[in-house]
């Protein structure tokens, strides 16, 4: 993982870094390729360094964890995990590293990746 990563992930609480860690080794996994980049507080995934091929975005708070979805409107959510009422973008909170297992995350997390593809 980038320096920048780990320098941004070592500055959070255990819980929550170690919660972020499980985020980003889930998203890489259904990933490989992706683009990592740190901007301020956020680590972004996608297919560029921009916004424009943006799929996921991991971002640490005091004491959860946000997966954002980009184009996490369009996406197929049978479960209702995904939150937020943008036109575009959805995002889910994850509080433990067990939040980042759930089978109905890491399939929303495969349809936007097939998506962006």
């Amino acid at each position: 993982m980038t320096p920048e990563v780990q320098a941004l992930l070592a500055r959070q609480s255990p819980a929550v870094a170690e919660t972020a860690w499980r985020a980003v080794g889930l998203i890489l996994e259904l990933y490989p390729d992706a683009v990592v980049t740190v901007d301020g507080g956020d680590i972004g995934f996608g297919s560029g360094a921009g916004y424009k091929g943006l799929v996921f975005v991991v971002s640490p708070h005091t004491s959860w964890v946000t997966l954002g979805l980009a184009n996490g409107a369009a996406l197929p959510d049978p479960e209702g995990l995904l939150q937020g009422k943008g036109k575009v973008h959805r995002h889910v909170k994850l509080h433990s590293p067990a939040d980042a297992d759930r089978p109905a995350l890491r399939a929303v997390m495969g349809e936007a990746v097939a998506r962006r593809r």
